[in-house]
This record gives structure tokens, sequence and C-alpha cells, in this order.
């Protein structure tokens, strides 16, 4: 009985180093964290050359096996992408482009719809709460998919070519220095001053945002008839808000219950989101992509492994954590200690199996999404899905089951 026993370890010893033999084992390098499209773009828009990043780690990308083009995965219909521009508007571009995909999968109709009408109310929305909170609240240029989901419900929608918020022949957007400086600075001396009029307040960042997107359209004009964006939004979009459901994978909160996104581009403290276990997470959106539909995702694009240049994928080092080791723990960990925020949103549109895992097509309206070979989109390895991203929205039927099993 002792020498079987024995034999068993033995012979799970080797089979366990064997699996450990197959597990990419990552290299790395030191390189400047060096983004050509975005330099590009301030270089044209802003005239100004900035000094050389320092050097940081990265993955050798050579040695990593990662699929080559975007015709090897199967996928969704999605409109192409388009870049941002120097904006921090990743979470509309992502939303918009998902919520285009559902206009195709329910009436196959290919709609653009305009990201900056969105954007503009969100500004406004957010007005609003710094004077409510008296400034406690959080003002930036990011936001979430639920806001966009809300803008809809609240001023409805208009078609890209409608609104573009690019005013005297602009081709790039550009916020960072702009826009949202003004604002941002504007929002600080009300605080200051204890001005807290909010029709005074609301009136002026609406004049500022007038100043450099252009004032959004009261009305458009479609196949000859005359539309409210919110009759834009029910007579030709066709989306009803409510149908669309945000999850998370967090240890802070109980499973299966609605929970808030505690990052700070959910200013508002919204609890919109279902929290479940990290494997139905991930299970969740494979399934979905599976049965056709797409999802948006928002995470952390500040890694080592997130190819800033070619090949354009983003994976988990080894030397970070090896494939085995990715739980909810590891994933609570990052999060707790900062080393993974919620920085970028993006709209998975494909996947394919490759090594026993999947590989996931992420349309992203970043700038270094064009410095590769397939531009507007980074491949991503599950494994980065599963430890960097932090929350999803998808259409409820896409998710029958689980929503079952909400409280």
């Amino acid at each position: 009985m002792k020498h079987s026993s024995l034999a068993i370890l033995a012979a799970a010893l080797v089979a366990t180093q064997a699996v450990h033999a197959q597990e990419r084992r990552d290299g790395a390098v030191l390189a400047e964290k060096k983004d050509a499209k975005y330099d590009a773009i301030k270089a044209e828009v802003r005239k100004k050359e900035e000094p050389a990043p320092k050097k940081r780690m990265w993955v050798d990308f050579s040695a990593v096996d990662a699929p080559k083009a975007v015709s090897e995965f199967t996928k969704v219909w999605h409109q192409p992408p388009v870049c941002q521009g120097l904006s921090g508007m990743c979470w509309c571009f992502s939303t918009t482009s998902f919520l285009e995909s559902e206009a195709y999968r329910l009436t196959k109709r290919e709609l653009r719809l305009s990201v900056l009408h969105t954007v503009y109310w969100e500004h406004v929305e957010k007005a609003k709460g710094w004077v409510t909170s008296r400034g406690a609240s959080v003002y930036g240029e990011g936001s979430q998919p639920a806001a966009v989901l809300r803008a809809l419900k609240s001023h409805g929608a208009l078609p890209a070519e409608a609104y573009t918020g690019l005013k005297n022949g602009k081709k790039e957007h550009d916020h960072e220095s702009t826009l949202y400086a003004e604002i941002k600075a504007y929002l600080e001396g009300v605080k200051t001053a204890g001005a807290w009029n909010e029709e005074t307040v609301v009136s002026t960042v609406r004049a500022i945002l007038d100043h450099h997107l252009g004032a959004p359209p009261e009305k458009v004009v479609v196949a000859g008839e005359t539309m409210t964006p919110k009759e834009y939004l029910a007579k030709v979009v066709r989306l009803n808000p409510d149908d669309y459901v945000g999850f998370l994978s967090t240890m802070e909160q109980p499973y299966w219950e609605k929970a808030e996104y505690e990052v700070p581009d959910n200013w508002w403290h919204g609890k919109e989101y279902v929290n479940v276990p990290l494997d139905t997470f991930l299970s969740a959106i494979k399934g979905a992509l599976r049965a056709g539909f797409s999802v948006g995702v928002a995470g952390d694009m500040s890694e080592p492994g997130y190819s800033i240049g070619p090949p354009g994928i983003a994976v988990v080092p080894s030397w970070d954590i090896p494939s085995a080791f990715i739980d909810e723990a590891a994933r609570q960990f990052r999060f707790g200690n900062g080393s993974t925020t919620d920085d970028h949103g993006l709209h998975v549109v494909g996947w394919l199996t490759r090594g026993g895992k999947d590989w996931f097509l992420v349309k992203d309206s970043w700038s270094s999404s064009w410095n590769n070979d397939h531009p507007g989109y980074y491949f991503f390895h599950e494994d980065y899905l599963k430890l960097k991203m932090l929350a999803f929205v998808v259409h409820r039927d896409a998710v029958k089951e689980l929503l079952t099993r909400a409280r």
C-alpha cells in the first residue's frame, strides 16, 4: 500500500511538471514607452516636442506565440475602429461601438452613432454632480459604460455625422489640454468661491463645451423625417438601455448581488453591476461571444504585457504571475494595491482558441492600437482579460441564466 501511494505521488509530480513545462515562459526587455500614433497626433495638434520617456520593463513580445491577423478570429459584426485622439473618451468610444454592434445584431442596420453627443451630456451631468456634492465628486475625462446607457435614456442619440465635436476643420480630438482643463479649472474656482448655483454652473460649462465642440443639434433629419435625439433613439437606433446589464468580479462585495463599481470614474456611486465569481465572469464573456454577442469591457492597459507598438497584443507576463495562479485573490490583490486600475474601455468583438486558451479580438480607440499591423485592434490572451479586466456590459439575453441567480 505504501509503495502504491509513492508511485501515485511520483506520477502526479511528473504530470504537474509536464504541465508547467508547457506553460509560456516570457522574456523581458527594457525600452521606452513610446506610442508612435499618440506622439504623431500630439506633434500635429500641439506643435510641441516632448522629452523621451524613461525606459521600463516590457515582455519580449517577439517570443510570444500569438495570433497574427484579425482574419484568424471568429468575429461579431462591428464598425471599423476610430481613434479617440488626445482625449479620455475611451469609455464612450467603446460603449458606443458596442451599441452599434447591438443595433446590427437586432436589426441588421449598419449605424454610426455620435460619441461626442454622449460625451457632451456626461460633462453636463458631472457639473451637476459637482454642485450637488459641493465639489466632493470626481470630475475627470473618464466615465464608464453605465454612463452611456444613462445618457441615452436622458438625452437620446444622434448619428455620427450630425455631431462630431470637431470644429473648424479639426481632424483629431484634443480634450486633455483644452476642454477638460478649462472645465476643471472653472469647477475648482466654483468650489473655492462656494458659488453653488447649479443653473449658472451648468450654463458656464455648456458655454465651454459649445466653444470647443459646438452645440449639439436639437433635431436631425433622417430619411426625410425630422427627429429629436430621443426620437432618433426610439425610431432608428431602437435599442432599450434597460436591456443591458453590467458585471463585476470583486471579493470585496457579496457575489450575486448588485454592487458599486468602486473606481473614480463611477463618480455618481451607481450600483448597476452584478458581482459574480471570477470563473463565472470569464465564462460569461466567452459564452456571449460564442453566441454572437459582443461585450464592452473596462480595465487596465498600463501593464508590461500590453504592447504599445508591435505586435499589438496583451498578455500577463509569466514573471509577473504564472497562468495557473491567476485567481480571485491575485486579481483582488492587484486592485487593492493600485497596480490594477480602471483606465480604459474596450469592445470585445471576436475570439479564437489557441494552445488550449482563448484569445480575444478587442477593438480599441486608444492611439497605441494603431502602431501595429492590425490598426485599431488588440489581441488579448484570456489571462489578461481574467486578471486585468474589471467590468463588462452585455445584452441581458446573453446572460439569462446568470440573472436568475442575481439577488
